[in-house]
């Protein structure tokens, strides 16, 4: 396991910034304000090596949707999007996992591994469809 060495700045905040930031350690349970920032910086790291990195290095991916399972056709088109995906080798599906959340609507996770913007893209076209309510792609890179 490596060792990190730990190196300590200080960072210069408005009073009320502080005071948000001190709300979000408590609600979020973060033990304290430098375990808060680290993640913060994680997320912009990660997202920025996401924007910046050639949009054919291979990625993985998180698609989280909910959707209204009544809305005719729509299982069927979700499904022919992801088999035509993995046909053509554009992308990976790792992982699919369905859940009922009421009488209308489901919530669906998508991991996917594979090239950048076809990810992308297939997040685009998955959400873009008619009966989609909710669409999120959380992106993730290696993490040294």
């Amino acid at each position: 396991m490596k060792h990190h060495n730990i190196i300590r700045f200080s960072v210069s905040l408005p009073q009320n910034l502080l005071e948000n930031l001190d709300k979000n350690l408590t609600y979020k349970g973060y033990s304290s304000r430098s375990e808060l920032v680290r993640d913060m910086i994680r997320e912009k790291l990660n997202e920025e090596s996401w924007n910046h990195e050639s949009d054919s290095d291979t990625g993985v991916a998180v698609l989280v949707i909910v959707y209204d399972h009544h809305q005719r056709e729509l299982n069927q088109k979700m499904i022919d999007i992801q088999h035509n995906s993995i046909h053509h080798g554009q992308i990976n599906i790792l992982c699919n996992t369905h859940v009922h959340l009421d009488h209308h609507n489901c919530l669906e996770t998508i991991i996917l591994q594979g090239n950048r913007q076809n990810i992308e893209n297939f997040s685009i076209e998955v959400g873009g469809l008619k009966g989609v309510k909710f669409s999120k792609l959380t992106r993730t890179n290696k993490f040294e």
